[in-house]
């Protein structure tokens, strides 16, 4: 137990220069969680007037960046282009933060999903930095997580960037995944057999530690037990050709799904039920089946 100890002290006195696992895992935890961020911070973008008529959501925060200026030439931005043009704007920002949290999370192009986070970390900074109640470091802490991503080898570990580098089958981010959407649609089967069209998901869209894993009616949820099917079918087909048309299935499956929802949200009760960090969700999936329909090898 000492030695152990001793150990410990050790690794965490030492230089932080050797690269390995540990790295890997760092690089991993600070992916998650920034993808995590942006797929929830997606679910409360309303369309399609995004908070204009109620003032608040999107167009209420965006107004900061003219009410509390950060910078001037931000604020010109948002009172003549951004605030006039907020349904445009308003999709704009879903696309880029859902493009960050599927990139994110999934570990598919690392660098260009940091970098998009990136750019909407700066965006966000500049309207709501010096606004009431914020806390500036939160968002020079965003910049800063982004950058690590962007400038670091932050797709070796749990990532469909590590898959795509060594020439294999991400089959086992397949299994991972599917095992998520599972956890995920079976308490929403569950709560929804009274009411199928009712979204209802397993209790962790929650504002007060800003948590979602998307909400889903019974068919939002059999879809995504659907693509989960399809995912574990696909890593362990064995054939590439069986391999390649499960994945296709899978990622053009969950691209519907998403695109359902986006066209849905803010016109009618969505068919699948949810929000946009459930047209996320299906997104993530349909990137892991993309990638496993693409992948060369079986093994």
């Amino acid at each position: 137990m000492r030695e152990r100890v001793a150990g410990s002290l050790a690794w965490l006195t030492a230089p932080a220069r050797e690269p390995g696992r540990s790295q890997d895992v760092g690089f991993l935890v600070l992916r998650l969680t920034l993808g995590l961020m942006w797929f929830y911070n997606v679910a409360w973008k309303r369309a399609p007037d995004f908070g204009e008529e109620a003032d608040n959501g999107l167009y209420y925060f965006t107004a900061y960046g003219s009410e509390h200026p950060v910078l001037p030439p931000w604020a010109w931005l948002v009172d003549n282009v951004l605030l006039p043009n907020i349904t445009f704007f308003g999709y704009l920002v879903i696309a880029a933060e859902t493009a960050a949290a599927v990139l994110l999370l999934t570990g598919l192009w690392v660098r260009l999903g940091a970098l998009v986070g990136l750019g909407q970390s700066v965006a966000i900074a500049l309207s709501v930095m010096y606004a009431p109640d914020e806390w500036p470091w939160a968002y020079w802490l965003m910049m800063a997580g982004h950058t690590a991503l962007l400038l670091g080898a932050s797709g070796r570990w749990g990532a469909l960037d590590a898959a795509r580098a060594e020439g294999r089958l991400p089959g086992r981010q397949a299994l991972v995944w599917a095992g998520v959407a599972t956890v995920v649609a079976l308490p929403s089967v569950v709560l929804s057999l009274d009411d199928p069209l009712a979204a209802r998901g397993p209790g962790f869209n929650d504002p007060d530690p800003s948590l979602s894993t998307g909400n889903y009616n019974l068919v939002g949820a059999l879809v995504l037990l659907a693509l989960a099917a399809l995912l574990v079918l696909a890593a362990r087909a064995g054939d590439p050709d069986r391999t390649r048309t499960l994945g296709l299935a899978a990622a053009g499956l969950g691209a519907l799904a998403a695109l359902s929802l986006h066209a849905q949200l803010g016109f009618t009760d969505p068919l699948l039920g949810g929000t946009p960090s459930s047209a996320a969700a299906y997104l993530c999936l349909a990137v892991v089946g993309l990638v496993l329909a693409r992948s060369r090898r079986t093994a």
